[in-house]
């Protein structure tokens, strides 16, 4: 009874390869699938620990990316739910959480990347479009999510749940075709925002000043680490295409080593997400940054994390009496006297 109880348990999670229930690349597929979903979660963990150690959540960039990071936290969870269950509610629930989450660590990097070009190209402040980035950022989500689920066209779809074989169109509709929209507009984005970083600072006038060379210095840091999210989202979608491509042309016979490839990369954006922030934190994260940050969180009121000079914005209209010959405009902060130029 125990012998045929494991073997529908397998053949039902080995549906996507339409293979004997001991078919060894069934376990190969399921138990990376459910690694990099875990590490992915453990990465998102670490993030989270990190802002929180180091109180990088003042600035409004900052805050999204924490928001970034939650949904990527809530989007490896669906990669390492059971597998095992069968077309039904779960099923459903699993491919909805999927898509939400997707959807959402999706919109909160476009927002990252608008908010820069915002600040850096347009120079606008953004400080009153936190709500309504959090609108769009967990709404947009929602009714995308919602579209399949109330058609009826979840399912098993692989080794997890999401919009069944069967409905191709709703698969690129839904997911594909936006996703390398956004990735296309975010590269085309970061290119105008480093062209124009670059013109200000090559081409910045007067005599030394030595505030002026750590502004240009803070906005290169700041733009360093948020140029590689688009990046990172093309690197973890490329094979998932590939494979929902293959799977359209040909559903009756999958190609194993692109499932691999598919559940290898799909649930890292999380795991890639913290490389990403790790590349600008890892030097403060030494031994005696640790405990320092550590004693100030747990046993004082001392003040020890990140070194900000103000809060950083990247444009502004500076105002500086012991600098009047300088004119470019680089970046501005909460305490500068700016023009508001509106949406």
């Amino acid at each position: 009874m125990e012998n045929d109880q494991t073997n529908k348990n397998s053949s039902s999670r080995c549906t996507f390869f339409h293979a004997d229930p001991e078919d060894y690349r069934c376990d190969i597929i399921l138990t990376v699938k459910r690694a990099t979903g875990a590490f992915s979660l453990v990465a998102c963990l670490f993030m989270l620990f990190v802002i929180w150690l180091l109180r990088r959540y003042n600035s409004l960039a900052q805050k999204m990316i924490v928001s970034l990071t939650v949904a990527a936290f809530f989007d490896s969870v669906a990669y390492v739910m059971d597998e095992s269950q069968a077309e039904g509610s779960l099923c459903n629930f699993q491919a909805w959480w999927l898509t939400y989450f997707d959807w959402s660590a999706l919109a909160w990097v476009c927002l990252i990347t608008l908010n820069l070009y915002l600040n850096l190209v347009r120079e606008i402040r953004t400080e009153h479009y936190e709500i309504p980035y959090h609108l769009v950022a967990w709404g947009v989500p929602l009714l995308m999510s919602c579209l399949p689920l109330m058609r009826g066209y979840y399912g098993l779809a692989g080794a997890w749940c999401w919009i069944k074989d069967d409905h191709v169109a709703w698969r690129f509709g839904i997911w594909y075709i936006p996703l390398f929209t956004l990735i296309f507009l975010m590269i085309c984005c970061y290119a105008r925002i480093i062209c124009v970083a670059n013109d200000r600072m090559q081409s910045w006038l007067g005599t030394f000043n030595p505030e002026r060379e750590r502004r240009k210095v803070s906005l290169a840091e700041e733009i360093r680490p948020l140029k590689w999210y688009p990046s990172v989202y093309l690197l973890v979608s490329l094979f998932p295409l590939l494979n929902r491509l293959h799977n359209a042309a040909y559903p009756k016979n999958p190609m194993f080593s692109l499932t691999l490839l598919h559940v290898l990369s799909a649930p890292l954006h999380g795991l890639a997400n913290a490389l990403v922030f790790g590349k600008d934190t890892w030097s403060q994260l030494s031994n005696t940054g640790i405990k320092l940050a550590l004693r100030s969180r747990l046993c004082d009121s001392t003040r020890i994390g990140e070194y900000h000079p103000a809060s950083v914005r990247y444009t502004a209209e500076l105002e500086s009496d012991s600098d009047d010959d300088d004119n470019n405009v680089l970046f501005y902060s909460a305490d500068m006297s700016l023009k508001d130029r509106g949406p």
